[in-house]
């Protein structure tokens, strides 16, 4: 049977998404949606966006959202990049997003965005021999990776895209050949901080992705200054060209759409600085990117493939986690969810998620202190680069890693949106008491644990006798008791 599956991509410059049947292991495209909503030029000096520019975007995503209205909530992902990473207002953006689309948009780290626009490149053009330099320029950012097959060795984001280079360089829509000089050192400035270990690292062959590059592409290949992908040779007669029209307004180029045109300079002078940088002579161009790559995560996800599993046993690895520890806490967390998933509303694709990665990363901490490790761990897992992850699901993660022990931090959880409140604290309370258990670090069975909760009350209920027999575990349940009356849960044993 055919699945369908849509992935959404909020970029800066324009919105995405394409709609897919996945069937007999094999993805087809069924529809391809796109505007340039130029969501980037609506942030001001303080980096808030425009009630103009987040109109414009909403009216957007409705249209998005009726497109894909019947595909099931699971089978669709939207994510959120550069300009949406800046804005100080993004939270109220999102929570609007959120009911035009239909679904929540995720925020997504620079790295992140890297590693998804190599996936899409990757599964649109496989090749399991070569290394790739794939680079793609958005409105915001510019995402450069290094790869082979479906591994990926480099990958960077740097903050420099059409929209905001056209701001900074171009704004008065003037192309001469000081601006144009200034646009294309800038890149190159911020391209130096990776040229080393870019050019260390080798590559075979480079790609460029997006639809800054299609269109620079598509201009030279009419203009017949090369004929296929981009030519240092030709981009210099199209950097020539553009200085001598002088105005983005004047553009003619046959197929360049006229909301492409303020941006195109923009988009060929960090082009250019990348060429420049890394003394390429030519590219190729894939038609995949971050949406392709967005969707086989998605898939890989729904299928039992999902790279965050991964990721979380490379950050317990890479920090020495006790992975005996972890896997006992992990393994009763997970009992104990089974036992209350449906009196406090929990997720089992979602949350029980959430809870086991919480669980087999709780003390990755340690390797920086041991006094107030929980604190540390929590800092280490919002502020790594966590493939796969979203920003809001590391917030989710590192208020897990920072609530299993010690005092209930209530007052930290106002930072988690209220809708998922209450389900986090709820992980939060079942993280903590699976840690309890497991204080001993002991491989001796636990007996079997009944769970009771209704609200705000939790009750376990162990077999007769055994908290007489094991007074460490009463005296540790009757301190967690004190720690969860303070965020007003009241536990109870026996």
């Amino acid at each position: 049977m055919d699945e369908s599956y849509a992935a959404v991509d909020l970029g800066s410059n324009s919105f995405h998404m394409i709609v897919a049947n996945w069937a007999d292991g094999r993805l087809q495209i069924i529809d391809r949606m796109k505007e340039m909503v130029r969501l980037a030029s609506g942030l001001n000096d303080k980096q808030e966006l425009s009630s103009e520019s987040m109109q414009q975007a909403l009216e957007c995503l409705q249209r998005f959202g009726q497109r894909i209205r019947e595909i099931p909530h699971v089978n669709v992902r939207a994510v959120g990049t550069n300009t949406l990473r800046q804005a100080r207002n993004g939270g109220d953006f999102l929570l609007h997003a959120h009911r035009a689309l239909g679904h929540p948009i995720e925020i997504i780290a620079g790295r992140e965005e890297a590693r998804l626009i190599y996936s899409g490149v990757a599964h649109t053009l496989y090749d399991e021999v070569n290394k790739r330099l794939v680079i793609d320029i958005g409105g915001g950012s510019t995402e450069l990776i290094i790869g082979r097959g479906y591994d990926t060795y480099q990958t960077e984001s740097l903050y420099m895209g059409c929209v905001n280079m056209e701001q900074r360089f171009f704004d008065d829509g003037k192309i001469k050949a000081k601006k144009m000089r200034k646009a294309i050192l800038f890149a190159m400035q911020e391209l130096e901080s990776l040229e080393t270990a870019y050019k260390k690292t080798g590559w075979d062959y480079a790609l460029g992705s997006s639809g800054t590059i299609i269109a620079i592409r598509d201009v030279v290949q009419a203009q017949g200054w090369c004929d296929s992908g981009i030519t240092a040779t030709a981009l210099t007669q199209l950097m020539d060209e553009l200085i001598a029209i002088g105005d983005s307004a004047l553009i003619n180029f046959p197929g360049l759409s006229e909301r492409r045109k303020p941006v195109f300079a923009s988009g060929v002078s960090i082009l250019y600085g990348v060429f420049e940088a890394l003394n390429l002579k030519k590219i190729d161009v894939s038609e995949g990117a971050l949406r392709e790559g967005l969707l086989y995560d998605l898939i890989g996800r729904v299928h039992d493939e999902d790279v965050r599993d991964k990721t979380i046993m490379a950050v317990a690895q890479r920090y020495n986690a006790d992975l005996e520890q972890a896997g006992r806490v992990r393994d009763t967390a997970g009992n104990f969810f089974h036992q209350v998933k449906a009196a406090w509303e929990l997720d089992e694709k979602t949350d029980l998620k959430l809870l086991l990665w919480g669980a087999y990363i709780h003390e990755i901490g340690l390797s920086v202190a041991h006094n107030q490790y929980h604190r540390h761990g929590a800092y280490l897992t919002a502020n790594s680069d966590l493939a796969g992850f979203s920003r809001q699901e590391q917030m989710k993660l590192a208020m897990l890693v920072r609530s299993h022990r010690r005092k209930f931090p209530v007052e930290e959880f106002e930072s988690i949106a209220v809708s998922m409140r209450a389900s986090i604290i709820r992980l939060c309370i079942l993280l903590r008491l699976a840690v309890v258990m497991h204080r001993s670090r002991s491989n001796i069975s636990l007996p079997e644990i009944l769970v009771y909760v209704n609200k705000n009350r939790v009750n376990l209920d162990f077999p007769p006798g055994w908290l007489d027999q094991h007074p460490l575990t009463l005296v540790d349940l009757i301190t967690e008791q004190g720690f969860l009356q303070i965020a007003d849960i009241k536990l109870s044993f026996h």
